[in-house]
């Protein structure tokens, strides 16, 4: 299945310039998201992934299944505020500020094997930004998986010890 034929392409949103690619179109299909899950979780099955962390919030969606598919547990990353308890914060520069993401502080125990899962790889300042939450708790970074590499934003430079899996690139 050609996955990419199942996203829908906005201009223009969030703002002016953007092209997103709306990804909600291929989740709708069944066999659309069952390929994706399928794609996304190829490379981890059987490599010992204790836990999935799904960054808020198409992450959630596309974290969730890879860990059911793997075997493994679920973490989400949220935005400030909305963990009920303790949680490590880390900030990521924006183009027009900051923002932060934080998760529960004893989500991931020393030495948990831990996957990222996210839609999309843009800048990497998103994915960099989860990665030392990861490092903050002593859990071992196996990897990173997206669905979506936007390989003009370069966003690998900023994860160079990761191993970085996207499913599709453009």
């Amino acid at each position: 299945m050609d996955l990419k034929q199942h996203i829908r392409h906005i201009p223009d949103f969030p703002k002016a310039g953007i092209l997103f690619y709306d990804i909600t179109t291929l989740l709708s299909n069944p066999d659309g998201f069952k390929a994706t899950i399928d794609r996304l979780s190829s490379p981890y099955i059987g490599k010992g992934i204790d836990a999935v962390i799904g960054i808020e919030s198409r992450g959630f969606i596309l974290g969730g299944a890879v860990a059911q598919r793997i075997g493994a547990g679920f973490i989400p990353i949220r935005k400030p505020g909305k963990l009920p308890g303790k949680a490590l914060k880390q900030s990521y520069a924006l183009e027009y500020g900051t923002d932060a993401l934080e998760m529960h502080e004893d989500a991931i125990e020393k030495g948990q094997r831990v996957l990222i899962v996210d839609d999309v790889l843009a800048t990497g300042g998103t994915a960099a930004a989860a990665a030392k939450l990861v490092s903050a708790t002593g859990g071992e970074l196996h990897g990173m998986a997206f669905l979506i590499e936007l390989l003009f934003l370069n966003g690998k430079a900023k994860l160079p010890d990761a191993s970085v899996f996207s499913v599709l690139q453009y």
